[in-house]
């Protein structure tokens, strides 16, 4: 494909270097005028040396700390400059308000506290969710002003590239509906829109087939993207959007006491909570309600208030399958109390046939449901990019996307990926994400399930997240 790099001319630093980092790499070498000796990797550990030395990039380990960051960061960045952190267990605030000091640019792939911060069960379950990360997020934007070095919150898959696609999905229906489906300028036209539309829910709904030969072995956690990203996301509260058509309260369920109340929290980790959601080739399924950012930035974005109240706001979630081998891993997690897996395998190389089919389900409108994604291919994903699976590609191309972004908009503080150009980040990501499809279906939480055990439903509403649940 033909590509005008971006031009940068600062240095920059790759903080971890996992699947994501490796994946990624290639993707900037060709996106941004960027030399190899410009570019620095700083990591916990071994994994990934070989493919640094394949494109001559300098390779550190040298575990960040909530005692060293400052100095071991300090040392190589300037004003101009990018961080790009694809770590686990480092304080993406702390990194980020060190960023604006010494005017670097920063990107992640997903919002991180210190260790400790997802899984002290001594801290109310309130403090140990998305939510209360994205909230002092929010507080630290309005610390460092709107003109301060841009720094991209939460940009890879998901969170990031779905809140472009459901942009684009949201002007797809309006479309389709004969209604205006110019752009909207600004946050409140979109929340109107959405309004509009009478969007009730918001799925973020991925399904993923991809295979090996290598069966998992007992003890042994497989899967296609960071394991100990999904443990830790996994081990969490399960959380979601709460939307103003909901009329039936989880028994489960807690509130915040802070911030706009976008979002609640179940008092059980999202590895152990699963939802009915539904994708164009796979039909329906059922699914981990894994807590993400963007679970609670969409709904927070798409939020109509009027007279200081919030009269329409969707409910919104990740719902999760991922490979079988990844289903079978967590299902001995939850068997084993979430106590670590004797032995991890990321599958990429090995990785024979499948795809990752991942999209939001946009549902509640006139036309019943509309999921619009990417249904990327293993073969097509090696075709693409090097280094990279279909899981990780859907996620190194927005964080290049990001990078890119961040790059063309150098002060503007910090921002969701909902208050990004969504038509500049699909222009640059469409090319990696396989068949980009819209499907409509009649489908809803409660098909199928008419002449099975009797069940306390809400008939009325399909779309209630009391039908959405599996119990």
């Amino acid at each position: 494909m033909s590509v005008t790099p971006v031009q940068f001319s600062g240095r920059l630093v790759m903080l971890g270097f996992g699947s994501i980092g490796r994946g990624v790499l290639p993707l900037l070498l060709k996106h941004i005028t960027l030399s190899p000796d410009r570019i620095e990797i700083l990591t916990a550990e071994e994994a990934g040396r070989e493919v640094a030395a394949e494109y001559g990039v300098k390779f550190q380990v040298e575990p960040l700390t909530e005692g060293n960051y400052r100095e071991l960061l300090s040392s190589r960045l300037k004003r101009g400059d990018f961080l790009l952190n694809l770590s686990v267990d480092v304080s993406s605030l702390a990194v980020i308000e060190l960023c604006a000091e010494l005017g670097a640019l920063y990107l992640d792939t997903c919002i991180e506290p210190w260790p400790g911060g997802y899984t002290d069960t001594s801290v109310s379950p309130s403090l140990r969710t998305n939510y209360a990360l994205w909230w002092k997020s929010r507080q630290l934007q309005k610390k460092l002003g709107a003109s301060a070095p841009t720094a991209v919150m939460t940009h890879g898959a998901n969170p990031g590239l779905v809140s472009h696609l459901t942009k684009q999905a949201m002007l797809n229906i309006a479309g389709d509906l004969g209604l205006d489906n110019a752009a909207p300028k600004d946050r409140a036209g979109w929340a109107r829109l959405a309004q509009r539309l009478g969007i009730k829910v918001i799925h973020i709904a991925e399904r993923d087939t991809q295979v090996s030969r290598t069966p998992k072995k007992p003890g042994e956690f497989v899967n296609t993207w960071s394991i100990d990203g999904f443990i830790s996301e996994g081990s969490q509260p399960a959380e979601l959007g709460w939307g103003t058509h909901e009329r039936h309260f989880p028994a489960d369920g807690g509130r915040h006491d802070f911030g706009p109340k976008t979002g609640i929290f179940l008092l059980r980790p999202g590895a152990a909570t699963k939802v009915r959601t539904w994708t164009p080739i796979e039909g329906p399924f059922q699914a981990f309600l894994i807590t993400h950012g963007e679970s609670i930035s969409i709904p927070n974005y798409f939020s109509v208030e009027e007279n200081g109240e919030v009269v329409y706001r969707p409910t919104c979630h990740y719902a999760y399958h991922p490979c079988d081998a990844a289903v079978l891993s967590v299902h001995e997690l939850n068997g084993k109390n979430f106590a670590q897996p004797q032995s991890k395998r990321l599958m990429n190389e090995e990785i024979t046939e499948g795809i990752d089919e991942l999209g939001v389900l946009l549902a509640g409108h006139a036309k019943g449901a509309y999921w619009f994604g990417s249904q990327l291919s293993i073969g097509e994903a090696r075709r693409l990019a090097p280094h990279n699976s279909a899981t990780s590609l859907q996620v190194t191309s927005p964080a290049m996307a990001g990078v890119v972004w961040a790059i063309e908009n150098p002060n503007r503080g910090i921002v969701d990926p909902d208050e990004m150009d969504y038509a500049r980040v699909l222009e640059l990501v469409m090319p990696y994400l396989g068949p980009v499809v819209g499907a409509y279906s009649d489908w809803t939480p409660l098909t199928g399930r008419e002449s099975l055990f009797p069940e306390d439903l809400d008939r009325e509403d399909p779309w209630q997240f009391k039908n959405v649940r599996v119990v």
